[in-house]
């Protein structure tokens, strides 16, 4: 079966196919609207391979926005909407868009953009209005609601999310223009979370990321509801559950840090019986926090390891991990490969650079040196960590290949640090990165945010001897700085470059 949101607007029509907020759309309303948007793709001129761009708060239009593009033959590139104004001119500009979707109520200064980007065309607001732009459902407006004849199939061009350094856009080719066939954004994701037209799925994180963008994309692709959110608000999130009986929903661990910190008679008077998989991934999961969220919501976490690059995908269950804590999982997508320094296999329970092989190639666009940064000599491509991979074949992570610290000639991985020091009393939230070190060439620096009510003093004091008698002389950090608040992406990933530019700057964020 060909999985296709216009199978679904036929099929049932008035069935709600996405509501975020007060908003909502039915899939044949879904259905018309990106009819409309790719009409207007076409009267203006836009051709097959063309790139549109958009940087949209959530709402359900911006699933018309990726349903649109596919249906003519388009890269469509959503941009965070958390991003400067400098990096969302530079990926306009890198996508080589043709057309710019914006919405006012973006935290970029998104009037300014076509000063900064001449060579786009097509300027268009959606949400609240834009000065200088037209507005798109106006122009939609006067478009035909019907197919269009010759359709051709288009891609999402996604933007990694800038946590090490620049974003870079992960670009494959366009599926053959005769194709018809599940869309690839949904094709594996539709067997692997289990979508079908019964799923009702709820969506906590901004759309302009990967994840969350293709699992929306999958379920209106199966037939079944995504109930979305503006903004994540823990409390919110569970009414939600709730109330739209969900059966599936997506986390990152920060959401589940968040949850568990609500008031315990809102934890225990939760119910919502019709949940049954609550999938989490983009930042690693401390293991202490797992067990908590298990202990509370069952044996229904799934957790997966991907990335937007696409180039391999893991799972594992709830009893998998809980047999084998700590792990990704087993890969269901590619063929894993551990490989050292010189790009030779490496044996199981041997830590090194992991690579998958047995997937599309992708290409950072314009970027041939990142991309050859990220391809083995036997053409493998790596999502950028380390990690090992057992007897039995379950991957587990280390660290980052861009994160690593090397003290005196010894690896050191940040994420083993964080996650020592997140199971100490009074620690709510840590971030570690590498200063410059005469001696040692670098030394880990802690960034520590403390919970609250806890004697922030009484933790300055104790952490360093607490650290170095759990981690060692070598890893203890040799510098706390006690901060208020981490950088970190709206899923939750650590932004280490900012903690880098603030260390260089001798300026902490938010020091106490």
């Amino acid at each position: 079966m060909i999985h296709d949101l216009r199978h679904w607007a036929a099929r049932h029509p008035e069935q709600i196919a996405v509501q975020i907020g007060d908003a909502a759309l039915t899939y044949a309303e879904l259905e018309a609207q990106a009819n409309q948007l790719a009409r207007l793709f076409d009267a203006l001129g836009l051709k097959r391979g063309d790139h549109v761009a958009a940087s949209l708060t959530n709402s359900p239009f911006t699933l018309v926005m990726a349903w649109a593009a596919w249906r003519s033959g388009l890269y469509y590139t959503p941009i965070a909407t958390t991003f400067t104004l400098h990096d969302t001119a530079a990926i306009i500009a890198n996508c080589r868009a043709h057309l710019v979707v914006a919405d006012r109520s973006a935290q970029t200064h998104v009037a300014e953009l076509p000063a900064h980007c001449a060579a786009v065309g097509h300027w268009f607001w959606h949400g609240d209005a834009v000065p200088g732009f037209r507005s798109l459902s106006e122009e939609m407006g006067g478009q035909s609601e019907r197919p269009r004849v010759g359709e051709t199939p288009g891609a999402l061009m996604l933007y990694t999310s800038g946590t090490t350094g620049a974003p870079k856009g992960v670009w494959r080719p366009l599926p053959p223009a005769n194709l018809r066939a599940t869309p690839s954004f949904a094709a594996d994701l539709i067997p692997l979370f289990g979508f079908d037209e019964g799923v009702r799925y709820l969506s906590t994180a901004p759309l302009y990321h990967a994840a969350p963008l293709r699992a929306a994309l999958a379920v209106t692709a199966a037939g079944g509801c995504v109930i979305g959110m503006r903004k994540f608000d823990a409390a919110e999130a569970l009414q939600l559950l709730a109330m739209h009986r969900i059966t599936h929903s997506q986390w990152v661990p920060t959401m589940f840090l968040r949850l568990l910190k609500l008031p315990e008679s809102t934890r225990r008077d939760f119910q919502a019986p019709l949940h049954r998989v609550a999938l989490h991934a983009a930042a690693p999961c401390p293991p202490s926090l797992k067990r908590a969220m298990i202990d509370w919501w069952g044996p229904i976490l799934v957790e997966y390891y991907s990335g937007s690059e696409g180039v391999g995908l893991t799972m594992i269950s709830t009893q998998e991990w809980l047999n084998h804590p700590g792990s990704v999982g087993r890969t269901v997508k590619g063929v894993p490969h551990v490989l050292d320094e010189n790009f030779r296999e490496l044996a199981p329970g041997c830590t090194g650079r992991i690579y998958f092989s047995g997937v599309t190639p992708f290409e950072y666009f314009e970027e041939p040196n990142k991309t050859a940064n990220r391809t083995s000599p036997q053409g493998y491509q790596t999502l950028g960590d380390i990690g090992y991979l057992d007897a039995e074949g379950y991957l587990y992570l280390a660290d980052r290949m861009d994160d690593m610290i090397i003290s005196g000639g010894v690896n050191i991985y940040p994420q083993e640090i964080e996650a020592a020091l997140l199971e100490m009393a009074g620690v709510a939230d840590v971030g570690v990165i590498g200063a410059k070190d005469e001696k040692f060439g670098e030394r880990p620096v802690a960034f520590v945010v403390a919970e609250s009510g806890h004697d922030a003093h009484a933790l300055r004091r104790d952490l360093p001897a607490l650290c170095e008698a759990r981690l060692g002389r070598i890893k203890a950090p040799t510098r706390f700085e006690f901060v208020q608040q981490l950088p970190r992406s709206p899923t939750g990933k650590l932004l280490r470059r900012e903690l880098r530019e603030r260390l260089r700057q001798h300026q902490p964020p938010d020091a106490n």
